[in-house]
Parts: C-alpha cells; sequence; structure tokens
C-alpha cells in the first residue's frame, strides 16, 4: 500500500474541489456559461493555481468521468482473481454505478463541447483497464486479448450509460443493460439472420 504524503493529499483535494466546482457550476449555469475565472474564485484559489491542475474548463468538468473510470479499474482490480473477466467487469461497474453523480453524467454526456475531453479519457482509461485485464491473466500487455478486451468493453459500457442516461435514474434498469451487454461480449456478437 502507498502512503500519500501530506503535500500529495492537499494537491488531491484542490483537483477534487476544482472538478467537483467545475460541475456544480455547470449544473447551474451549462457548461459554455462557466469560466475558469469563476471555478477558481468559487474554489478560493488564483486562476494561475487552476491551470496547474487542469488545462481548461472541459476538462475540469470532465475530470468526474476520469475518476469513476479509475474507480472502475480499481474495483476490477479489486475483484476476486478467479472470477472471469467479464463478469469482474460487470460487477465492477454495478458498484460504481450505484454510487454515480447521475445528473453529473447526464451533464457531461449531453454537451458536445465535453466530447473531445470525454474521448480522451476514454482512450487512456482503456490502456489502463487493458493493464488491469493483462495482470489478472497473466498476460504480457502487449497481448492482444487484454487490448480488445477492454476496449470492446469500455465502448459496450459507454453505450450502456449513455442510452440509460437518457432514462430517469434507475439503478435495476442500468445493472439489466449492463448483464445484456456483458452477455453479449461474452456470446461473441455473433448473430445470423434467422
Amino acid at each position: 500500500m502507498t502512503v500519500v504524503g501530506r503535500r500529495e493529499r492537499k494537491k488531491l483535494a484542490t483537483r477534487a474541489a476544482l472538478r467537483e466546482t467545475a460541475l456544480r457550476l455547470a449544473l447551474r449555469h451549462g457548461v459554455e456559461h462557466v469560466t475558469v475565472e469563476q471555478i477558481a474564485a468559487e474554489t478560493d484559489i488564483a486562476v494561475r493555481t487552476f491551470f496547474n491542475y487542469f488545462s481548461s474548463k472541459e476538462e475540469a468538468m470532465v475530470a468526474a468521468v476520469a475518476a469513476e473510470a479509475d474507480a472502475l479499474i480499481g474495483e476490477f482490480r479489486g475483484r476476486p482473481r478467479d472470477e472471469p473477466v467479464l463478469r469482474a467487469l460487470r460487477e465492477a461497474v454495478a458498484h460504481v454505478m450505484a454510487v454515480s453523480d447521475t445528473e453529473a453524467l447526464r451533464l457531461i454526456v449531453r454537451a458536445p463541447s465535453l466530447l473531445p475531453q470525454r474521448l480522451a479519457v476514454y482512450a487512456t482509461r482503456e490502456k489502463a483497464l487493458a493493464e488491469a485485464i493483462a495482470d489478472r491473466l497473466g498476460l504480457s500487455p502487449d497481448d492482444l486479448y487484454p487490448a480488445v478486451c477492454a476496449a470492446t468493453a469500455l465502448t459496450a459500457m459507454r453505450v450502456v450509460l449513455e442510452r440509460w442516461l437518457d432514462q430517469p435514474a434507475d439503478h435495476a434498469a442500468l445493472r439489466e443493460q449492463t448483464e445484456e451487454v456483458i452477455g453479449l461480449l461474452a456470446a461473441g456478437l455473433e448473430r445470423r439472420l434467422p
């Protein structure tokens, strides 16, 4: 277990405060009407300090997605080693989504100006998940299976999440849709015409 020093804890707390403030302001005023200056003022830091943590207001807002993806990967890594990859992913998703801020996720997914940052988060977390899958299976990170599995699973979960966010928040429905998409992946997506 890594011990985090006081200075690092303060930096993490400031980053989290900036992320939460950016989202709170975006929920209140809309993404386009929030400025870096407002986020910094609400967090009681200098604008220059803001840029030590994030390159833009959009990156700060999407940091919630990055935090959730990191939580998902952490949950996946914490699952029993003998559990199959797709089951471990399903359980990790269910755990993380049960405590997610649905309103903030809806804002992030629906704001077109946040799409480039969301895609960047997905790309970096896809690589991290592939590494976690490789570790779980004792494979080299260069093997094809972990990369394909991570890319496919995260894309499938993104589709489920975006569809789910278009409906009233119902975690049972999210669980059902997650089960369905994991089932599709497990079956290999093979379908034939009747």
